[in-house]
């Protein structure tokens, strides 16, 4: 039996992630920053469906609105459809060599992007930057590096427990 992952190691890079978020960059760079926080949530809820879903996707997008100050349920919605679609696609996902899953990585981050400016739109807010469209590729490029280093973190924590 594959145990999963011990709560801390899940939640504590939900909570690096977050931290991430509010990392304050030079203006010209904050709109390119890759959505770290939804790349984790899709690495945990491909891995440990289980004990990452679209409930925590929700509360964790709740925390990611109240920390990062913006419209309350935008990262929340936004969270739970990439997980929802994360799930739907998950046994094809996870069985894809690391650059299809980049790929495919990088075409759910544009769909989150497609789904900000439609709620900021919705919202009347300020649409995103043109330069946000850069996240997901930022994203895509750095999603074999996460994936390997915390399928190492999650293997290494499963030794020692």
């Amino acid at each position: 039996m594959i145990r999963a992952p011990t709560s801390w190691l899940v939640y504590g890079s939900f909570a690096l992630g977050l931290l991430f978020a509010i990392l304050p960059l030079p203006a010209s760079v904050t709109a390119a920053r890759p959505f770290l926080l939804a790349m984790l949530m899709a690495y945990w809820s491909m891995e440990v469906p289980n004990k990452v879903g679209i409930g925590t996707a929700f509360v964790v997008g709740l925390f990611a609105d109240l920390v990062t100050a913006t419209l309350l349920g935008e990262h929340a919605l936004r969270l739970v459809v990439l997980v929802f679609l994360v799930q739907r696609f998950r046994a094809r996902l996870r069985f894809f060599p690391l650059w299809q899953q980049s790929l495919a990585l990088g075409l759910l981050l544009g769909n989150d992007q497609v789904l900000l400016a439609i709620i900021h739109w919705l919202a009347g807010a300020a649409l995103p930057a043109w330069t946000s469209a850069l996240s997901p590729l930022l994203g895509m490029l750095l999603w074999p590096w996460l994936y390997v280093l915390l399928d190492m973190v999650r293997l290494r924590a499963r030794e020692r427990g």
